[in-house]
């Protein structure tokens, strides 16, 4: 069965013999007004409580900013071959599918992305959907035993992940 499930290797890195990773990290533009939000609000608690506690909403909420912004960014996408495993496979997040279970795959992106994740999109579908990446694909799964009809993936580089899927 072909369904999203976790998979214990799924962040390949640059020895796992991957065609395609990419990690859909928050753009760069992000963290200024994020950590600009973080000292708003730490200045607001540190004028309640003045003196030695001042400090403290500063290393408290600052670290907080960024760590939400990294938990924000930790997906990852690929394609590869997952150490000790022989089959290629396609990971989105900790799902994972077979290349061979791999059907029809078209990238979508602006009103055509907006219709596929709104009004067209199936209930049994997997979605990994960032809404800070533009472009998707669209990934129709072939197992029969299956009852995800197709995956949407949010990625950066659509191309590359179809050129790694074929």
């Amino acid at each position: 069965m072909s369904s999203p499930r976790p998979s214990p290797g799924s962040d390949a890195g640059p020895g796992d013999g991957a065609d395609h990773d990419e990690r859909l990290t928050v753009p760069w533009w992000w963290w200024p007004p994020a950590l600009l939000i973080a000292v708003l609000m730490a200045a607001e608690l540190h004028m309640g409580y003045p003196g030695v506690r001042s400090w403290l909403p500063y290393v408290l909420l600052l670290p907080l900013a960024a760590a939400v912004l990294i938990w924000l960014g930790r997906v990852r996408v690929g394609v590869g071959t997952p150490s000790g495993e022989s089959a290629r496979e396609l990971r989105a997040g900790v799902a994972h599918l077979p290349v061979s279970l791999v059907g029809r795959v078209d990238v979508v992106t602006g009103e055509a992305k907006r219709e596929a994740l709104g009004p067209q999109l199936d209930p049994q579908a997997f979605v990994l959907h960032r809404p800070w990446v533009g472009p998707a694909v669209r990934i129709e799964v072939l197992d029969p035993d299956d009852p995800t009809p197709y995956w949407v993936i949010s990625t950066r580089r659509p191309q590359e992940l179809l050129a790694a899927l074929r």
